[in-house]
Order: structure tokens, then C-alpha cells, then sequence
């Protein structure tokens, strides 16, 4: 089936349901056993048998089993939060005296994660260009574990070479991690270009509506039983309503994404003509540095995408943040309301460096039309001018 189709089918067990159209949100703790043998058993049991409340519910079982078929995994698996897909994921195939590798645009808590935990715990943590795609290779070392990649990167938009970077690993017994929250597994199918560990946060477009926190980490076969320990042993257990809001999302999840996309693009290219903006950063306009790649590996993009304003004094910059009416200032994004937030990316490098004298600014297009959208923004500009 098309992903179209695909997202109204996927986790629905209509014989589990008693018929009705949506999973049913079950809530528990405890699991009774009738008889002494089916307790005994009740240890053997694996993934997706009823147990224990910690060990998953129907809710939670048809949501991973939802993330699986759509990402095309041999295993899905939901945690309460993103940095917990992230985290789980990455604990799951390092240990100490590994080395792992990871982009320089990675997102902030990844990299506050790696720096703060993994290597309290004996990792050796190494940032390499997010464009480096197969010169990567350079930087292997005999205990190179895993490379950690996010494609684009959340604030500044780079496209990774994944194919060329997971090539390489595969050859020297590492393992390619990949955020993939940005395009979702409708844009980009992870599992098809190379990556062992798709992550995302559904918070962002799996949700789409701003009111849920979740992640979801989908992996190979080869893989599957490493993480599903890993997750258990953190009692990375998600509530069920929050399981059954993620499944509702996912529903709507590709007419969405092709509102968010035509929106982005109309706001890219108005703002690409205006005399304030000295450049736009979205993947799939052409003038991207990083297009092709985008263009070559990728089926659509997403409503996230950056601009970099010439430079303008904090007061002119207030004046235009402050008074609008559509755009909030907000760290999320992918909800159905449109956000935009000021960035600064020197804090965040260490192997790159950010040197655009610009303001850059993060916006997520969201689900309001686009004229009111282009309207706000040049309210906006033309606030920043009376400063």
C-alpha cells in the first residue's frame, strides 16, 4: 500500500477492538494468570504478550506495531519523550571504551547527552562536519561503535549523505543512528538507505497537535533485542492515552505533511525576495547547497525550515518577533500552529563553525493558510524598519 493508505491501517486489531474503528486505550499495572502453569510462563512470554504493565498494553503494542510497518523496521518501540528515543537507542550499542561519531548539527539535548552522560560512562564522543558524507572514513577508529546522525539538522538544515556515511560504518562493524523527525518516514525511509536505528520524536508530526510528549525508535532485526532490553531495563514505559494520541496522529500524518510542505515553500519563496533576508535555508530549494542530496534520497519535505535575516540590532529584532499574531515563539515544532524563534548556532559547533553575521531564524510552517502567514511576516519586517 501507498504510505497514504498505509498510515489509516497500520495498529488497528479490529477483533481486539470489539469493532470499533480506533485502538482502545487500556490502562493497567497488573496482570492476573488463571492457573500456576500460565504463571510460570508468564516470564517467556516476549515482546507484545501480556505480562506486566510495564512490558506494554494493546495501546502501546499497536502503536510500535504501527511504527514498524511504517518505517519499514523489523521492530517498533514508543518512549515517553524524543532525547529518550535518542538516549535508549544510543545506550543500546555503546558501551565504555567506544567511540562514537556524531554530526555537528545534531540536536542540542543529543549533544548535551553525549557530552554530559556517554562520556561519564567511558564513551569517547567525536563531532565530525555534517556534510562530510563518505571522508568519514578518516575519522574510523578500531572502536568506533556507531555514528549518530540527524538529516537535515534541526536549526541549520544540512542534508547528510546518509547512503555514503552508513556504507563506510557497515565496512568497520559500526552502526548508523539517524533522527529522522524532520521528513518522518512518509519523506525519507531510513531503512532503505542504510540506517540500523530510525529515531524519531513524535512529538513533532507524529502527534501534530502540540498537546503530547513521545518517541519512538524503530530498528533492524539484527538489532531489535538490544534495544528492547535497553528500553526495559530504563523502564521506558509510555502512558497508554499518550500511545492512543500518537496512533490518532499518525492518521492524518501524510495530508499534513503535504499542507506543511506547500506552506514552507510558499513562505521560502516570499521570504527569499525580501531586501531583509540574506538567505534561505530549505533543502529543497534548489539554491541549498545541500539540495541534491535532498533531492536524490528524500520523496518531500517538511514545514521546518531556517532563514538568516541581514543583520539587525536586538531592538529591531524584538520589534519584529513580538508582534505577531500567527507565528508563537516556541521550542517545538510540527504541530498544526506555526512557530518561529530566533537561533544562534555558535553555541552548539565544535568540529564547524557557524560564521553568517545574520540572525537566523527557525520557522515551522504550520497549518494556517499561507497568505495570512506571509501577512504576519511582513507586518513583522515592516515593524523591524520603524526601530
Amino acid at each position: 500500500m501507498n504510505d497514504e493508505t498505509l498510515v489509516t491501517q497500520i495498529g488497528r486489531q479490529r477483533s481486539d477492538q470489539r469493532h470499533f474503528v480506533n485502538t482502545a486505550i487500556h490502562r493497567g499495572s497488573t496482570v492476573v494468570y488463571p492457573t500456576y502453569a500460565q504463571f510460570c510462563e508468564a516470564g517467556n512470554l516476549g515482546r507484545h504478550q501480556l505480562s506486566y504493565g510495564a512490558e506494554g498494553t494493546p495501546t502501546s503494542f499497536a502503536v510500535e506495531q504501527a511504527i514498524a510497518e511504517l518505517e519499514g523496521a523489523a521492530a517498533g518501540f514508543i518512549v515517553p519523550t524524543g532525547l529518550a528515543a535518542v538516549t535508549t537507542g544510543l545506550m543500546a550499542v555503546l558501551k565504555a571504551g567506544d567511540h562514537l561519531l556524531i554530526a555537528d548539527s545534531i540536536y542540542g539535548p543529543t549533544r548535551r547527552f553525549a557530552c554530559s552522560t556517554l562520556t561519564r560512562f567511558g564513551v569517547e564522543v567525536e563531532f565530525f562536519p555534517p556534510c562530510l558524507g563518505a571522508d568519514i572514513k578518516s575519522l574510523f577508529r578500531p572502536n568506533t561503535r556507531a555514528v549518530m546522525t540527524e538529516s537535515p539538522g534541526s536549526l541549520t538544515f544540512e542534508i547528510q549523505d546518509i547512503p555514503a556515511i552508513a556504507d563506510v560504518a557497515h565496512k568497520h562493524g559500526a552502526v548508523v543512528l539517524m533522527d529522522n523527525t524532520w521528513a518522518t518516514p512518509i519523506f525519507f525511509k531510513p531503512f532503505d538507505h542504510g540506517v540500523d536505528i530510525s529515531i524519531q520524536a513524535a512529538t513533532k508530526y507524529l502527534s501534530g497537535h502540540s498537546d503530547l510528549l513521545a518517541g519512538t525508535v524503530a530498528t533492524t532485526a539484527a538489532l531489535q533485542d538490544q534495544v528492547y532490553h535497553q528500553l526495559h531495563d530504563l523502564g521506558m514505559t509510555s502512558a497508554p492515552e499518550d500511545c492512543y494520541l500518537v496512533l490518532r496522529g499518525m492518521r492524518t500524518l501524510s495530508i499534513r505533511l503535504e499542507r506543511h510542505q506547500q506552506t514552507a515553500l510558499t513562505l521560502a519563496e516570499w521570504l527569499a525576495g525580501r531586501p531583509e533576508v540574506e538567505k534561505v535555508l530549505h533543502p529543497a530549494r534548489p539554491d541549498f547547497p545541500t539540495h541534491d542530496l535532498w533531492k536524490r534520497d528524500f520523496t518531500g519535505a517538511s514545514g521546518l525550515f531556517g532563514c538568516i535575516l541581514k543583520p539587525v540590532s536586538k531592538a529591531q529584532l524584538a520589534a519584529f518577533v513580538d508582534g505577531m499574531q500567527l507565528f508563537s515563539m516556541g521550542f517545538s515544532w510540527g504541530g498544526y500552529e506555526s512557530l518561529l524563534i530566533p537561533c544562534n548556532p555558535r553555541s552548539t559547533r565544535s568540529s564547524t563553525t557557524w560564521e553568517e553575521p545574520g540572525q537566523l531564524l527557525r520557522i515551522s510552517a504550520g497549518l494556517e493558510h499561507p497568505d495570512d502567514l506571509i501577512a504576519d511576516l511582513k507586518a513583522g519586517f515592516e515593524r523591524m524598519a520603524r526601530v
